[in-house]
């Protein structure tokens, strides 16, 4: 008998031509923390109750895979209310950053504080997120930028798993910004980033990913490219910041090297398109900090579809310019201001953000043999997941094919 079974649902799969990966009236078992079948309810191999040990009635809600924020900076000290009130009286992001505020001032909260309050106030932030269907959510180093704070960073994403129902892939984002003990010499930071730090990372088996930001308020991309071949000797994949407020062509040096993805992408070219298209590189779409900070240019969004650039999109939860811990609102900005159908801003929580992680053979879908993360939703159909603002349809998680979360 399979452990479980739900009927009298619709299921979005996500996968398949279909958008939604539709199936109206359908059914999927749980075996062994796994999907054990998926299909339509009136081809089920006999009676529900004679095939699972328990059967679980949707009452006609609809099931989609478990959501998956793949970029968020959501381990962090301190806050920045005081830097959205700048901005609103007509300071930019990036003069915010040379005058010691943005990143830096996070910075120095962060070494300040201990691993215990950074775990205990990213928990806080992942609550609404768990709430929503959240299973599985990157988060990434970058506020510590010294030896004992990178790691304190990735020792609180790991300690999260332990005190909430989430998977955390973590990221280390050491060259996030010069820190001020390397102020003028960035070409000596990205060495001890890459002699010192990310090694005692791997070391402790702290990484999964590397990061880094290429832009010109933090890093090159020939600084870029040493951090890359940096995280290659150590067999980690890579993701970049990329094209967020100028165009550097750090995409296109990121598809080459493999990327996972490229994230932001505001100022993405054609080339930079092209680019990720041959090397299937994710473009990972950030709306809340596009909605943050003000900005006006758009993401490319119709030339990656043309391209068929996997388009993903992520709340970028961070104290500075997405302090947003909602990915249905970031669904529904990214509708909104980037021109996305609500297919594909739920793909972009779903199947592409589980890809930009490089987790799409277990996670993203629901397929047989798959792990079994999914949620069951009171709505009548997918669309209404990125239609609501501030509303959450969310009834019943399942994470490894039990139930986190029941209404």
């Amino acid at each position: 008998m399979w452990d479980s079974l739900w009927v009298d649902v619709g299921l979005a799969t996500m996968a398949g031509t279909d958008p939604y990966g539709r199936i109206e009236d359908g059914a999927i078992a749980v075996k062994n923390g796994r999907i054990a079948w998926v299909g339509p309810r009136e081809e089920l191999p006999g009676r529900p109750e004679k095939l699972a040990a328990v059967v679980q009635e949707g009452e006609g809600g609809w099931i989609t895979p478990a959501l998956v924020d793949c970029h968020t900076h959501i381990v962090h000290g301190g806050q920045r209310a005081g830097e959205f009130e700048q901005r609103l009286m007509g300071a930019s992001y990036a003069d915010i950053a040379r005058a010691g505020g943005g990143i830096l001032s996070t910075v120095a909260a962060t070494r300040a504080a201990s691993l215990e309050d950074l775990v205990e106030s990213a928990v806080r932030r992942l609550r609404p997120l768990l709430a929503e269907g959240l299973t599985v959510v990157e988060i990434k180093s970058g506020y510590g930028l010294d030896l004992d704070s990178e790691l304190k960073m990735l020792r609180a994403a790991r300690a999260i798993e332990a005190r909430v129902p989430v998977t955390v892939v973590t990221t280390f984002l050491g060259a996030h910004a010069v820190p001020p003990e390397w102020k003028g010499n960035a070409d000596g930071y990205i060495d001890f980033l890459c002699d010192e730090v990310l090694p005692a990372a791997v070391e402790q088996s702290l990484v999964d990913q590397v990061d880094a930001f290429c832009e010109t308020i933090a890093f090159s991309p020939s600084q870029v490219a040493r951090v890359f071949e940096a995280a290659a000797l150590f067999k980690l994949p890579v993701k970049l910041h990329a094209e967020q407020l100028t165009d550097l062509g750090g995409a296109t040096m990121a598809a080459g090297a493999g990327a996972l993805s490229a994230d932001h992408l505001e100022y993405l070219d054609a080339d930079g398109v092209a680019a990720m298209a041959r090397a299937g590189t994710v473009a990972v779409l950030l709306p809340g900090a596009f909605y943050t900070l003000g900005e006006t240019r758009r993401p490319p969004v119709e030339r990656l579809r043309k391209a068929g650039v996997p388009i993903a999109v992520a709340t970028d939860s961070n104290p500075g310019s997405s302090p947003v811990t909602s990915l249905l609102t970031t669904m529904n900005m990214a509708c909104v201001l980037f021109g996305l159908t609500p297919s594909e801003a739920l793909a972009g929580v779903t199947r592409n953000a589980a890809r930009a992680l490089g987790l799409q053979a277990e996670r993203g879908t629901l397929e047989a043999g798959k792990v079994a993360d999914f949620v069951h939703w009171s709505i009548d159909e997918p669309a209404e997941l990125a239609y609501r603002i501030g509303f959450n349809p969310c009834t019943t998680v399942i994470r490894n094919g039990a139930p986190t979360l029941s209404g």
